[in-house]
């Protein structure tokens, strides 16, 4: 019982060590205080993120319009409006923090390290994106031109260049999304940079056929195309003995734009003239000759 009386006096002291009187019945007095000015914390960072939400909007509205009267790239229009929108965001979120007593200057700090921390771990975005900024800068494309890109052998057209990705459009209409870091570090041709393209049409005639025919045949038929730029170069020469057939190339130049609709119709349009002509378009054949004893 003595022990029991102890652990009692004990257990009673030190509660009341830990709790004084009167603390309790102060904590329960405050506490509808506390809890206002709570709860006009939270409603009031509500309305700076729905101020500060529509503020985003018409800054980034005025920085576009800004920009398609200057006339800027694109490309730059889209990179910037995505950089801008995550760094308002961003200073939209350290506002809020501050509202709930968060230090500024602790809270940016602590972001940045965060930010070095994410960026050691996510070097590839990195690369990404300074090969977004690198594309901006150099422009060896802008949106609208069609490209083939060599590190992965996708081709399209450039439909927009972002942050970290560039987006291609395909001729069958497939969306293709390759990281700036690869567009960046390998080579791309860009196919429609230059206003004129040069078509080379490889044929075969036979060996009985006359070249000089051939090539004449050939050039009418060049002239006599509205869409082949007449003042620029047109040629018909042997390229290659072969097997079978003396190789021609039929050598001419179009607008970058015709240069696919050009190509294909040419082509056809060789082999009908050359039919015309009588000249003949031979296939892979062997002559086998028998020797009798």
């Amino acid at each position: 019982m003595l022990l029991t009386s102890q652990t009692t006096n004990y257990f009673t002291e030190a509660v009341e060590g830990i709790i004084k009187p009167g603390v309790f019945e102060q904590y329960m007095d405050q506490l509808p205080s506390k809890a206002m000015q709570i709860g006009l914390r939270v409603l009031l960072s509500i309305l700076v993120f729905i101020i500060g939400y529509n503020l985003i909007k018409l800054i980034r509205k005025i920085v576009r319009k800004s920009m398609e009267k200057a006339k800027a790239d694109k490309g730059v229009m889209s990179f910037i409006d995505s950089f801008l929108k995550v760094a308002l965001y961003v200073v939209l979120v350290i506002v809020i923090a501050e509202l709930f007593g968060f230090d500024a200057a602790g809270l940016s700090a602590l972001i940045a390290s965060a930010g070095v921390t994410v960026g050691l771990a996510l070097q590839g975005s990195l690369s990404n994106l300074a090969g977004g900024i690198l594309i901006l800068l150099t422009k060896p494309f802008t949106v609208g031109d069609y490209i083939v890109d060599a590190g992965t052998g996708k081709e399209g057209t450039v439909k927009e260049i972002q942050i970290c990705y560039s987006k291609l459009l395909t001729v069958d209409n497939q969306l293709i999304i390759i990281p700036n870091g690869t567009l960046a570090n390998t080579a791309t041709t860009n196919v429609t940079k230059e206003k004129q393209r040069r078509i080379d049409i490889n044929v075969g005639i036979s060996y009985d056929s006359d070249i000089d025919k051939a090539r004449e045949v050939l050039l009418k038929m060049l002239d006599d195309d509205e869409c082949i730029l007449q003042k620029k170069e047109k040629r018909v020469v042997v390229s290659n003995l072969g097997n079978s057939s003396v190789d021609l190339i039929v050598r001419f130049w179009v607008e970058s734009k015709d240069y696919w609709d050009t190509k294909f119709r040419i082509t056809e349009e060789t082999k009908k003239t050359l039919d015309k002509s009588g000249i003949s378009i031979p296939f892979p054949q062997m002559d086998v000759h028998m020797k009798k004893d």
